[in-house]
């Protein structure tokens, strides 16, 4: 394969310079960008970076939400041989000085203001950093840094080069071989520091284009960039898949507006993580049970049909001529209006990943005619290495390899992985390197797993996680926290679960309510809160969870492997868990090892059988100011289940 970010650009600008490549929302308004338009910025970009003097191997950040002349700049760094790193753009200032400094960094491309202002704030510990430019200039008319200056300014200088010398960029364009590197991302470091995961051109492109092969994508399709571009799963639906295909990206004016903007473009390809799915479903059940009496029953009874019969239609199994009937007047009442609700109505392949989905959501999704489906990867493998093929969709797998992978076990059950878009390093980091590529080219995932009899990839939960309890009746059983967590979290009520059993006799949790879904329900039965830590502490609330606790552990005693995972105790905790506290990450995986020991006063009082316990815990605010939030918890226990043994089919 002789592809390079650049050369696809081109290929496409070539063919059909008038088609529409990106869409942005300004002021209510969708402006396109056509492949022609692209390339002559991205050509004026790369010209005015190269007289700023950035040369090839530099690494140049690049940080905001998906915006056209972010995704440009990426681009005319790629076409000097100079290396994106795109950084979160919620992260805190003090989060930019590791990736800074670790890659060296003295270019960076910004989109706005507040961007801006990180930079310059800890521009004093990363004295490298010399050129900043920001993209939206609205505040900053009156900034006077040195190297600071608006994306307009840069295009001029490059323009004013390209006068001079024609063929500046092909010249550098045809230096850039499929081998180099291409891009570079950090993980989102749920232990120490993050790592700059290194990947060339061809491991990005090579599965990218494996992706578009299994799903026959086609130039036709509509996606919708909303997600952080730093997060590699993004960066390879709406920059890496985006070229290869030649499709139309399209980017929601705010995030406030990513509902609206995504029922106006009606997207065919459509990639989130679960959590983005669990606030939708949060959304359809706030609504419902505000909805009248009959429009509920209707609701209820037709989600039972769907429940019952959907997936079976969505694989073409055969499904009885009676409920065909039900299925289709569900559709005509409440599946279809409800697809289109969700800005799905035109979705011909939805993909979720990021973390595991917990199976009662994602049946949810597949029930109402949504092709919902599960792939499995990382940052280290360029996303994809198992894909659910059409048919064979199934909750409790990831699928099966995709062209070009291999998988194997290893003796303790971790999933392997050979492919061609491995990375090529962790950056400056050959010790972490070491750790995860075998000498023969595995790479080892961390992820705990096993290979079904139909070939589908079951994970279980990340190796570390994965436990045993200790003692008591379960003494021996196994306990996958992560399973559990996303079983609660199924519950509109549930917004984030920390489950905790390993070396312990029994399992209990921390639970974050979900504040919008249970405020909703306080306010229909008249109940006054003072805000999150109020509601959470009400004993009606307290109940309610309680209720969604002992329905899990039912659903968990029916699974002999894991009937010894029921929660026995529980406790709502008295603040949301917030990345800017360090207990997520940027891409909000629960941090479990360090929630453990920042409550271990909880965990223990849970585990000691307490009644309550008073907690203070200091929390950071979004404008860098601290305070604290403390609380006296009750700590309640939950009935559990006797486990049912299946009786053979």
């Amino acid at each position: 394969m002789s592809h390079t970010f650049v050369r696809l650009l081109q290929a496409h600008a070539t063919r059909r310079p008038q088609a529409p490549a990106l869409r942005e929302k300004e002021y209510g308004i969708w402006q396109t960008t056509t492949w022609g338009g692209l390339l002559q910025t991205v050509q004026a970009l790369a010209a005015g970076l190269h007289a700023a003097g950035v040369q090839r191997g530099q690494h140049v950040i690049v940080v905001g939400d998906n915006r056209p002349r972010l995704s440009a700049a990426m681009l005319a760094a790629q076409a000097l041989g100079a290396i994106p790193v795109p950084l979160y753009q919620d992260a805190v200032a003090a989060e930019f000085v590791f990736p800074l400094t670790n890659a060296e960094v003295r270019y960076a491309v910004v989109e706005d203001q507040e961007q801006v202002d990180k930079l310059l704030e800890v521009r004093g510990q990363c004295p490298l950093l010399s050129h900043i430019w920001f993209d939206d200039p609205r505040g900053l008319r009156h900034y006077d840094e040195p190297g600071l200056a608006g994306l307009d300014a840069l295009m001029a200088q490059g323009q004013a080069l390209l006068a001079r010398d024609a063929g500046f960029f092909e010249r550098h364009a045809s230096q850039v071989q499929p081998q180099d590197v291409a891009a570079m991302f950090f993980t989102s470091g749920t232990t120490g520091n993050a790592k700059g995961v290194v990947h060339t051109h061809r491991s990005l492109l090579d599965r990218a284009m494996a992706g578009q092969k299994f799903d026959r994508l086609t130039e036709r399709e509509e996606v919708l960039a909303y997600l952080p571009p730093a997060w590699i799963g993004q960066n390879i639906f709406s920059y890496a898949q985006w070229l290869a295909c030649g499709y139309v990206v399209n980017c929601p004016e705010s995030g406030s507006t990513v509902g609206i903007d995504l029922k106006e473009i009606g997207p065919t390809y459509y990639f989130a993580p679960p959590r983005i799915f669990e606030g939708m479903l949060t959304s359809v059940m706030i609504r419902m049970e505000d909805a009248s009496p009959l429009k509920r029953r209707l609701f209820h009874h037709f989600m039972a049909v769907a429940k019952r019969v959907g997936p079976d239609l969505m694989d073409g199994k055969p499904v009885g001529l009676l409920d065909r009937l039900r299925y289709r007047l569900g559709d005509l009442c409440i599946y279809g209006p409800l697809r289109n609700t969700m800005g799905f109505s035109r979705v011909r392949v939805a993909y979720t990943a990021g973390e595991a989905i917990g199976p009662d959501l994602f049946t949810f999704y597949r029930s109402i005619g949504i092709n919902l489906k599960q792939l499995y990867g990382s940052t280290e493998t360029a996303v994809f290495v198992c894909l659910q093929p059409d048919h064979e969709v199934r909750a409790d797998t990831v699928g099966v390899p995709c062209e070009g992978v291999e998988i194997k076990l290893s003796d303790s059950g971790e999933v392997l992985v050979k492919s061609p878009g491995l990375l090529k390093e962790y950056y400056k980091n050959p010790a972490a390197t070491a750790e995860v590529l075998t000498a023969d080219g595995w790479y080892c995932t961390s992820d705990a797993g096993f290979i079904d009899a139909s070939g589908h990839l079951k994970i279980i939960d990340r190796v570390k996680d994965v436990g045993r309890l200790r003692g008591g009746a379960n003494d021996g059983a196994m306990f996958a926290p992560k399973y559990v967590e996303n079983k609660l979290k199924f519950f509109p009520h549930i917004k984030e679960a920390v489950a905790f059993g390993h070396g312990r006799e029994k399992v209990c949790a921390f639970i974050n309510i979900d504040f919008e879904a249970v405020g909703n329900w306080a306010e229909r039965r008249n109940l006054p809160y003072a805000g999150y830590t109020d509601l959470a502490a009400k004993p009606q609330v307290l109940e309610l969870i309680r209720e969604c606790v002992e329905q899990v552990n039912a659903d968990l005693a029916r699974d002999n492997l894991l009937a010894g995972s029921q929660i026995h105790r529980f406790l709502v905790l008295h603040k949301e868990l917030d990345a800017d506290d360090g207990e997520m990450t940027r891409t909000r995986k629960v941090k479990r090892g360090f929630i453990q020991d920042k409550y271990a006063v909880l965990v223990e009082a849970l585990y000691e059988g307490k009644a309550q316990q008073f907690i203070e815990t200091a929390v950071k605010f979004e404008d860098g100011r601290t305070g604290s939030v403390s609380a006296t918890l009750a700590l309640l226990d939950a009935k559990t289940f006797p486990a049912q043994t299946r009786k053979a089919a």
